[in-house]
């Protein structure tokens, strides 16, 4: 089958061989991907990674020899493949397994392919009336409604989003969503008249108060030690500083001001598969508009450069059918 193949930072199209299903695993036909930020931070050096990359996707099983039910049926797929049999997996922290392989991450051959093989209990069923379009966004707005379940968040709450590209759009929605008063930091235009269209008040960086922060909430998406620094200036003392992106090589952080000003810093990444596909069910969250323009697979190289572009919202790729 024909793949995106990383090794060595460098991106190549090659053909690999079919891989087949382990017992308890599904053999899916990846109908289309979506380039996220950390594909693009493995490009660059980000962690060790050699193979095939990608990890949102949306497919159809073509064969689960264990579970033949789930044969035909348009899934979405959890990316965390953990073992089942340490102590974190018997304490139910499955995403946090020590042994997990990643989709298309670590260990495990992402979805830039014809095919790929995940465990059938990692698979979602998409509903009939959710596109192929929207149901690819699954993973990274479950990642945006994981913030949701780690912050309990009232319409008194002062919420500020640092960073409105791929991820950020959709955490918007989702905070949106919870009645909090969200305030959103986007450098780029084509992103602020992206948040035009919902009730979230834009802000310049000079809008930030200098000396007296007041945000009980801030949710870091950009990924950049600049937008941590922004972010750190922004919480008020007591609030929370949600750190939702990964960050490439080390940033510099002044611990003496965490714990004299009490700030509680959350690390944020997977989240809930079910309720994702359910509001893109309900047509609560709205993806749509952030795709940017598709790839054929044997194209994949570009479109990874196409979507390291600034201010780049979704790049997908589809698969030959």
């Amino acid at each position: 089958m024909q793949c995106l193949w990383l090794d060595n930072k460098q991106l190549t199209i090659r053909e690999v061989p079919v891989p087949h299903p382990a017992p308890g695993d599904a053999l899916v036909r990846v109908r289309l991907a979506g380039v996220c930020g950390t594909d693009l931070a493995l490009c660059s050096g980000y962690s060790p990674f050699t193979g095939i990359l990608g990890h949102e996707f949306v497919g159809e099983v073509m064969s689960a020899p264990t579970h033949t039910q789930w044969e035909g049926r348009r899934v979405v797929g959890e990316i965390n493949v953990p073992c089942h049999d340490c102590p974190t997996c018997a304490a139910g922290r499955t995403q946090h397994c020590p042994q997990r392989s990643v989709l298309g991450i670590q260990n495990h051959p992402g979805v830039f392919a014809e095919l790929v093989t995940l465990p059938v209990a990692n698979l979602h069923e998409v509903p009939e009336g959710v596109s192929d379009d929207q149901a690819v966004f699954t993973e990274p707005l479950a990642a945006a409604l994981r913030i949701t379940e780690q912050v309990s968040l009232t319409p008194q709450d002062r919420v500020l989003l640092i960073g409105a590209g791929r991820l950020g759009q959709l955490i918007a929605q989702v905070l949106v969503a919870t009645g909090c008063q969200v305030h959103a930091l986007a450098k780029h235009t084509v992103q602020r008249n992206a948040l035009r269209e919902r009730p979230v008040k834009l802000l310049l960086p000079e809008d930030l108060p200098p000396a007296t922060p007041s945000f009980d909430v801030v949710v870091e998406a950009t990924g950049s030690p600049g937008g941590f620094a922004q972010a750190r200036r922004a919480v008020r003392p007591g609030g929370t500083l949600v750190l939702n992106s990964t960050y490439p090589g080390t940033t510099e952080v002044d611990l003496s001001s965490l714990v004299v000003n009490e700030i509680t810093v959350i690390g944020s990444r997977c989240g809930p598969f079910d309720k994702a596909l359910a509001l893109l069910a309900e047509g609560k969250v709205d993806p749509l508009p952030f795709i940017e323009t598709t790839f054929p697979l044997q194209n994949a190289a570009l479109a990874i450069e196409h979507a390291r572009r600034p201010a780049a919202f979704k790049v997908l790729i589809r698969p030959p059918s």
